[in-house]
């Protein structure tokens, strides 16, 4: 029996954040200043044809599936990718802990810009709508900061894991990483997070707070065929 992980998009866009979703037919995917990622009930031409018709120009669908994704029709794939799915309550942060704020829309165009620098995944303009935010500040300056994005059924994902450069080593991570993991078990509900299987230094981080790897997924980035996003995409 599949696991509501297994299809984290789908099962967050049919659960707890169904009234965010566009839906065509068999597809669904988040408004695409919220998030990129979609997904579908399954891979048949039918709703390919579907996903095609909720993507506007130069925007991507990236799906998390558990097997590859192979597109029909007006659809290509832009970039094909792994990822580790793990979950867990990160430990809690020893030492001196660094003063937590919460984050909100006032902070936006600071929070875009930290995660345009370090590049943690997607975060578009309202990304930081999906769930609590927290940072920390150094100086007025936006330091570190980490939040919720995708919310499947009683499941909660960390997301924007970011340190500016200038404040690396000081374990500001770890201690975001613990106090938003335990915002979302308070609530009853079971932490989790997806990094890209190549980024072993992060593995590491998170293999060290105590998480665990629970499967890896296909990330498929998909494109309309015409658009030529592969070029467009960042290298």
């Amino acid at each position: 029996m599949a696991h509501l992980l297994d299809r984290p998009i789908w099962t967050a866009l049919t659960t707890r954040q169904a009234p965010l979703a566009e839906i065509s037919g068999p597809a669904r995917r988040y408004p695409a200043d919220v998030a990129p990622f979609a997904d579908m009930a399954d891979f048949s031409p039918e709703s390919f044809a579907a996903l095609h018709a909720l993507m506007r120009a130069d925007e991507p669908a990236v799906l998390f599936t558990p097997e590859a994704v192979v597109p029909s029709g007006p659809l290509e794939i832009v970039m094909a990718a792994t990822g580790e799915q793990m979950v867990g309550l990160p430990s809690a942060f020893e030492g001196e802990v660094p003063d937590i704020a919460p984050l909100g829309e006032a902070d936006a165009p600071q929070m875009r810009a930290l995660a345009e620098l370090t590049r943690p995944g997607p975060f578009g303009p309202r990304t930081h709508t999906l769930g609590r935010f927290f940072g920390i500040r150094v100086d007025g300056r936006l330091a570190a900061m980490t939040g919720e994005r995708m919310t499947p059924a009683d499941c909660t994902e960390m997301t924007a894991v970011c340190v500016h450069p200038d404040f690396r080593g000081r374990r500001f991570a770890q201690a975001l990483l613990a106090h938003v993991s335990r915002q979302i078990a308070a609530r009853g509900e079971t932490p989790f997070l997806h990094v890209f299987s190549d980024n072993a230094s992060a593995i590491a981080l998170y293999k060290r707070q105590g998480m665990t790897i629970r499967r890896r997924l296909h990330v498929t980035v998909l494109g309309r065929v015409g658009d030529n996003l592969k070029e467009k995409m960042p290298h």
